[in-house]
Formats: C-alpha cells, structure tokens, sequence
C-alpha cells in the first residue's frame, strides 16, 4: 500500500509540473491553431533564466516573476515578428517553430554550458511531512499547490471575465469573433505570452524538481504534447486531466516496468485516440 500511495503522489506531482508546460500549449493552439513546437524551450529557458537571476541576487522568489516576464517577452516578440505573418499555413508554423527550437537550445548551450545544473530549493520547502512509514517532500506539495492555484485562476479568468468571454469565443469561432468587433489579434498575442510565461514558471519550479540541462526541452515536449492531445485541444479542463493521466502513467511506467515505459504511456494514448479522437474535452 505504502508504494502505490508514494508513487501516486510522485505521478499527481509531476502531473501538476506538465500541466503548467501544458496548459499554455493547449490554450495556444485552441486560440491561435498554432502547434508551437519551441514551446519546451520556453520551460528550458525559464530554468537558465532563474539560475541566472539566483545567481545574480541569491532570490529564488525574485526569479520566477524574473523568468516568467523575461520569456513571456520571447514569446511575444516570436509571435509578432515571425509567426503573425505566417498567418495559418500549418506546415511553415511546425518548420519555424522547430528552427526557433534547436536556435534557442545552442543558445542556452553557449551562454550556460552543458553541465547539468539545479535551482536550490529555498529551506523553508527543503523538508518532508511524514505520515506514517511515508515521506511526502513539501516541495512537491508545493509543485501541486502552486499547479491548483494556477490552474483556478486560468479558469476564472476564463469563465468568468469579460477577457475570458472573448478568448472563449475567439477558441470557438475566431472569425464569428472577429465580425462581432473582437480583437482577435490581442488576445492571440495576450494568450501567446501567457502561454510562455507559465512554460517558464514549469522551468523555474522544475528546476529544483527534474533539474536543468541541454535536451530537456525536447525531452518534456513529448509529455506536453501527449497531455495536450488525450485532454483535447483548447480545453484547460483537457490540460487538466490529461497531466493527471500522463504524470501518473509515466510514474508508475517507470516503477512498475522500466524497459516498457514508453509504451505504458503512449499505448493508452493511442487506445483513448481510438475511441475519442478529439481527445477527452476536445470539440468535434
């Protein structure tokens, strides 16, 4: 019993990290029909970011708005400049989006080398509850907690706000939402930035949690993407639910049968595809 409460709680941990990664993700494509596959290097960037910024000051708190506002910033002017232009052309979006990738991985290669680096965790999250036998580490009740609170907000602003009304009708029909006097460019750049800053806040909070280091954007990618499509595009209860299925499967994959935990991910991926297509919240 005491492993399949630990390794729960390790997978609805790493759920709550791919959720920040992914929620931006989802929320990108169902407002902008842009499958942005830099969208890891904004998580890879939020990390250097912040290890530049505790070295600089020694603040780990200062460096999360820090990251965050810094890759927001990329991410806007790599919507403005590059992709805007494009408009909606699906296979030039992917080519771009992929050079931006590996452009932004030597980059983070030349200015912060290949060593495989951590964000210190502050002491007053360097501890662990225990309950019974168990050991929970209060960072990464932290990870989750800062994941829910996070994820409520989204959702307010969403479903609640006249802001939110907007980007819901923009998802639904960007065209209706255009004719009805919406700027549609607006919150396509709003929702773009929004996007990279949370990738950048996973970069931050999962530095101190996976660690730092050349290849992890393409490595954390997959797993976004993977939420992204069981959840469905443009859904963040999709987002939601699928970083719960995908962290969970991924963790006890790796526990239960190392040399098969591809395919203990992605098999059921491929069985959920079958039957619903769209993903669990995807729109037909």
């Amino acid at each position: 019993m005491e492993f399949w409460i630990g390794q729960t709680f390790n997978g609805i941990s790493f759920g709550a990290l791919l959720f920040l990664l992914a929620s931006g993700l989802s929320l990108i494509f169902g407002v902008m029909r842009i499958v942005n596959l830099a969208h890891g290097s904004y998580f890879l960037l939020g990390g250097y970011v912040a290890l530049t910024v505790i070295q600089v000051t020694g603040s780990w708190l200062l460096a999360i708005p820090v990251s965050a506002l810094t890759i927001a910033l990329l991410g806007l002017v790599m919507e403005r400049v590059f992709l805007r232009p494009l408009g909606f052309d699906a296979l030039r979006q992917v080519l771009l989006t992929v050079g931006f990738a590996l452009l932004f991985q030597q980059g983070a290669l030349n200015i912060w080398g290949g060593n495989n680096m951590d964000i210190k965790i502050p002491p007053a999250l360097d501890w662990s509850v225990r309950v019974g036998a168990l050991f929970f580490p209060m960072y990464r009740i932290f990870m989750i907690a800062v994941a829910g609170g996070v994820g409520l907000l989204l959702w307010l602003g969403i479903e609640k706000t006249r802001v939110g009304a907007m980007v819901r009708a923009t998802v639904d029909d960007a065209e209706m939402a255009r004719g009805v006097g919406i700027d549609t460019s607006r919150i396509s750049m709003a929702i773009f930035a929004l996007g990279a800053a949370l990738a950048a806040l996973g970069g931050v909070i999962g530095g101190g949690f996976i660690g730092v280091y050349p290849g992890l954007d393409f490595e954390i990618l997959p797993l976004a993407f993977a939420v992204v499509i069981i959840g469905g595009m443009g859904s963040l209860r999709g987002a939601l639910v699928g970083s719960l299925i995908v962290g969970l499967m991924d963790n006890f994959g790796k526990a239960l049968f190392p040399a098969f935990a591809y395919f203990t991910l992605y098999a059921p991926m491929v069985l959920i595809l079958a039957v619903k297509p769209t993903g669990f919240f995807g729109r037909e």
